[in-house]
């Protein structure tokens, strides 16, 4: 969309995490809101996901770790809008807060760093804090040695760098906004290795009161993006909402058409259960509802409860 703002001399207060990936994401959408007349300045918000360095994330749990107190500002009204990987952002949101945005979507494919698949040897080491990275490695490498890795964009590289790591499990979209694309080693295919849900899109949340805030982000929107999450995030939701579900997802707009594909694995790598739809792309949330009802229906369901029995891991750049 390139509609102009509903009105002039808008000053727009915008909420962020205070990482670089998190800033560059911040000043992406600042500059899109600037085009159309608005007068933007960020706000950096730490969030309890920052504040915990010395923690696996797979020890801490619970939702919104990396949003819960940028919206809490948003419903104080220190901020206007917050800028979110959408992937951070939990299928239910507080009371009053909607995602007013989805801007066009980054590639949704996660990467390898330091080395190929097919190139580490036995027993490399490969450091992930995701579940679900770590569960399809194992079925495709039992024979590699899974790390927990913490840190931003860049503390990862440098660990990986200085031989902590063989190689990493990072989200390509990530690298490539903070100009790092370079450090790609390979691209994990879709066919195989499935992102997380709404890996590389970008959520705009605002209060929902269909203010000023609302009203200019609407001018950002990308239909085909909003389609694809709209699937990914209905499926989320239907198993749950739970962010340590060891669920990898990915629908892919053709024109008027939206498919689907997702995959349940259990976190050693041993039982893979993959559901598929498609249909027309204004029944996104229903395709991912259906796929949903899929894996309810089957073994996943074990799978499922199992991890949110023990959570084990969260998504995270």
């Amino acid at each position: 969309m390139s509609a102009v703002l509903p009105a002039a001399n808008l000053t727009l207060r915008i909420g962020s995490r205070g990482s670089k990936l998190a800033l560059w994401q911040a000043e992406w959408v600042k500059a899109r809101l600037e085009e159309r007349g608005a007068t933007c300045r960020i706000e950096i918000i730490k969030t309890t996901g920052d504040k915990i360095l010395d923690v696996p994330l797979a020890r801490i749990g619970g939702k919104g770790l990396f949003t819960k107190e940028i919206e809490e500002a948003l419903l104080d009204g220190r901020i206007d809008l917050a800028v979110h990987s959408l992937k951070d952002l939990p299928t239910e949101l507080p009371e009053g807060l909607t995602v007013a945005s989805i801007p066009q979507r980054e590639d949704a494919r996660d990467a390898l760093v330091g080395a190929t698949l097919d190139g580490l040897a036995v027993g490399a080491r490969v450091g992930t804090s995701s579940l679900r990275r770590a569960a399809q490695l194992r079925a495709l490498r039992p024979d590699l040695t899974i790390l927990d890795v913490r840190g931003n964009v860049d503390t990862r590289l440098r660990k990986q760098q200085e031989g902590q790591y063989d190689a990493l499990v990072m989200a390509s979209a990530g690298l490539t906004r903070l100009g790092l694309a370079a450090h790609i080693a390979a691209y994990l295919d879709p066919a195989e290795f499935l992102p997380a849900v709404a890996q590389g899109a970008l959520a705009i949340e605002t209060r929902d009161d269909d203010g000023a805030a609302w009203a200019a982000c609407q001018a950002i929107q990308d239909l085909r993006a909003t389609a694809e999450v709209s699937a990914e995030r209905a499926l989320l939701a239907g198993l749950g909402g739970g962010c340590q579900v060891p669920l990898g997802a990915h629908a892919i707009a053709h024109g008027s058409r939206l498919e689907l594909r997702a995959v349940v694995v259990s976190p050693d790598g041993k039982r893979i259960i993959r559901k598929q739809a498609a249909g027309a792309i204004e029944d996104a949330a229903r395709l991912g509802e259906e796929v949903a009802r899929q894996f309810l229906a089957s073994e996943a369901r074990a799978i499922i409860e199992a991890a949110e029995a023990a959570p084990l891991g969260l998504e995270r750049d």
